[in-house]
């Protein structure tokens, strides 16, 4: 039978691929049968993401361009809105919009903006969420909570996407997760990180038995709106190749866990084409993982595995 979810991949870009240019790049993603380009929004990496998806998104004509992922601290959601909704115009409704509480610590100490708690962020984050919600629907929209207040606000221009564009939540912990599963359309099912100086230890979040707890707590918030959420997995290594052997084991000194564990992490994409793709397979299957997202460097070589995923 039919999965209800066809398989679709994204590429995180930090730049253009060698010897072209970024509208080239996004042209050459689309050629290739991806999804979505998605840019980061850290200081010191890439381009800056606004101007960065509406040059891809204008490239192109199928390719869906997101953030990965916008942090609160950044930039006040009323102003965020206006430009989101905008791309989604000129775009015709290619935008997926990224949204995490804030992670990197370097974006905080380079620039001096100060980075609270975990908890805070997280409800910074939920605020942020319901605003940029609020902007996108019809109407004027007021809000009054603890870190934003927005008076009879109308949001200007209107999303190309009745509703607004579908909103991205990326996160590992209960807290993020059982929010993502009452707000978001898309959720990034990750290895909970509160901040970048614990991403070495975050890696053993990502083994099967953490994922499937967190597939739980999904579950019981989402309720009946489930089946209408895609998952999401980030996919740190991703790698074709007909000898993983040594990368693996390696890679079971940072997740504790055995070559096996390692190898069914959504986090982790490696072996020969029939290998990933009978693994993409099963993650559907176990955990309902449709959308998968690697990074720059692999795109050319993942072409392959696209071309052999049915849907």
């Amino acid at each position: 039978m039919k999965h209800p979810r066809n398989f679709r991949f994204g590429v995180e870009m930090l730049a253009p691929f060698e010897s072209m240019s970024w509208a080239a790049s996004a042209r050459t993603l689309e050629d290739l049968g991806y999804s979505t380009l998605f840019v980061a929004d850290h200081i010191d990496e890439g381009y800056g993401p606004i101007t960065a998806m509406a040059t891809a998104a204008v490239a192109t004509t199928t390719l869906n361009v997101a953030s990965a992922v916008f942090a609160p601290d950044f930039r006040h959601p009323a102003v965020l809105a206006r430009e989101l909704a905008s791309i989604d115009v000129l775009s015709e409704g290619r935008l997926e919009v990224g949204v995490g509480a804030g992670y990197m610590v370097n974006d905080y100490e380079t620039t001096g903006i100060r980075m609270d708690k975990p908890g805070v962020r997280v409800d910074r984050m939920m605020e942020y969420v319901q605003v940029l919600r609020g902007l996108f629907a019809d109407g004027p929209f007021s809000f009054d909570g603890t870190h934003y207040v927005i008076t009879d606000l109308e949001g200007t221009p209107k999303p190309f996407t009745p509703g607004g564009p579908p909103l991205f939540i990326a996160g590992g912990a209960k807290r993020m997760l059982t929010f993502a599963a009452t707000h978001a359309d898309i959720i990034g099912v990750n290895v909970a990180l509160p901040s970048s100086d614990a991403r070495v230890a975050a890696a053993r979040d990502g083994v099967p038995s953490s994922i499937d707890e967190k597939l739980v707590w999904i579950r019981d918030a989402a309720g009946d709106r489930f089946s209408a959420i895609e998952l999401h997995a980030w996919v740190r290594y991703a790698h074709v190749t007909n000898d993983s052997s040594s990368m693996v084991r390696e890679m079971t000194k940072g997740f504790a866990a055995d070559e096996e564990e390692v190898r069914s992490s959504p986090m982790v994409l490696v072996g020969d084409v029939a290998e990933i793709v009978e693994r993409l397979h099963a993650r559907r299957e176990r955990w309902g993982y449709s959308y998968f997202t690697i990074q720059q460097e692999a795109a050319f070589e993942f072409a392959d595995v696209l071309a052999r995923l049915d849907s």
